[in-house]
């Protein structure tokens, strides 16, 4: 009989995506190497196939300290993992196209306003048009956050897992998680590759994040999702920050190399049990007419390619951030739906913050799991 190795770590993250490998550098910063178990390749779903939005504009009002934090680390990216990441401060603007988007938006703009945060701010149309003469003239107005941008999702989410390894983290790619029991004060995760112990287990696993979950008591609803986006070949330049749309999905960028790409959480069809997601062109379709009733130019593109990955996506819109309600020395950092890009580099840092300190300085009780106890 052969017995199996057992490896040990003094945390075990479960998902090496951005959230992943961002609470895996923030532990090796703190003296932590935490090891990292990917069942597939890194980046290989939601972080690496994203529109790379690092968005601070139109966030749930629960995410707004969480994203501000956030943008502090976006600035000074290339300092935290040596790599800028690809990151663009151009701006990002939602624009109105009629009458009632013109109220959402401003409805939004006074309930920041209400609870102290300026940085998202009304845009004239005149302005609009003079920062794109391509949009269409009878656009009405919009909000704006200039410092704003974009990044590359596979480059950024490589350089943190790269970074992170450099300072003593381990990773291992290819590894399906099996079985997670308590044994002791440790957990003993059983994989297709052999067992692993650690006092500290850290639930970064994405769509397939309930997995986990439900065999800690703490069963949610989630829902796997697979936002698409499209990209086409090079156009000559004329946008600069990344357009959204407010009463129709959107989110319109063009990139330095001239291609533009198109999201805004159309969603493909998807089987998480079988890693597998089928582009829909109906919704491609829709997605196509806002485009170019947006930049009516964008008739004559020529898409390149399309694609989606899987990714979670919580009835309230929010991601569960913070430990377990049910276990000691469990973490979770989940669901995302669809805008956890730029909140990457912060959540590694408050997941790291809880398992090193005990606490954090950001407010993370809305996201709290126990939320979706009396929900099943």
């Amino acid at each position: 009989m052969t017995m199996l190795s057992v490896q040990t770590a003094p945390v075990i993250i479960i998902g090496g995506g951005l959230h992943g490998s961002s609470t895996a550098l923030h532990l090796a910063r703190a003296g932590v190497p935490a090891l990292i178990l990917e069942k597939n390749y890194i980046g290989r779903h939601a972080s690496g196939v994203n529109a790379g939005g690092v968005r601070t504009l139109s966030r749930h009002l629960a995410e707004v300290p969480l994203s501000l934090a956030s943008r502090e680390i976006w600035l000074r990216i290339k300092d935290w993992v040596d790599d800028d990441c690809g990151f663009d401060q151009s701006g990002q603007m939602r624009v109105a196209e009629n009458a009632a988007d013109v109220l959402t938006l401003r409805a939004r703009h006074q309930v920041m306003i209400e609870h102290g945060f300026t940085h998202e701010q009304w845009i004239e149309p005149e302005e609009i048009c003079a920062m794109i003469p391509a949009i269409t003239p009878s656009i009405q107005g919009g909000l704006i956050v200039r410092e704003d941008g974009s990044a590359d999702p596979y480059r950024t989410t490589r350089a943190f897992r790269f970074k992170a390894q450099s300072l003593g983290a381990r990773v291992i790619e290819g590894i399906q998680v099996q079985t997670i029991h308590r044994v002791g004060t440790d957990w003993q995760i059983m994989t297709d590759q052999g067992c692993f112990t650690s006092p500290v287990l850290v639930n970064c696993a994405g769509a397939w994040a309930d997995q986990i979950a439900s065999q800690m008591g703490e069963p949610v609803p989630l829902e796997p999702i697979g936002p698409m986006m499209l990209v086409t070949t090079r156009m000559p330049h004329f946008l600069d920050p990344v357009v959204l749309g407010t009463g129709r999905a959107l989110s319109f960028k063009q990139r330095a190399n001239g291609t533009v790409l198109i999201g805004g959480g159309r969603l493909a069809w998807v089987d998480r049990d079988r890693d597998w997601s089928e582009l829909d062109f109906r919704q491609l379709g829709e997605g196509a007419r806002t485009v170019c009733d947006l930049f009516p130019h964008m008739k004559d593109a020529i898409v390149s390619r399309g694609w989606a990955g899987i990714e979670a996506s919580m009835p309230d819109g929010i991601p569960v951030i913070g430990p377990s309600s049910t276990e000691s020395g469990l973490y979770h950092a989940f669901g995302f739906s669809a805008h956890g890009f730029q909140l990457g580099p912060i959540v590694g840092k408050i997941t790291a913050d809880l398992i090193t300190t005990g606490q954090t300085d950001l407010p993370i009780t809305p996201f709290s799991i126990a939320r979706f106890q009396h929900t099943q």
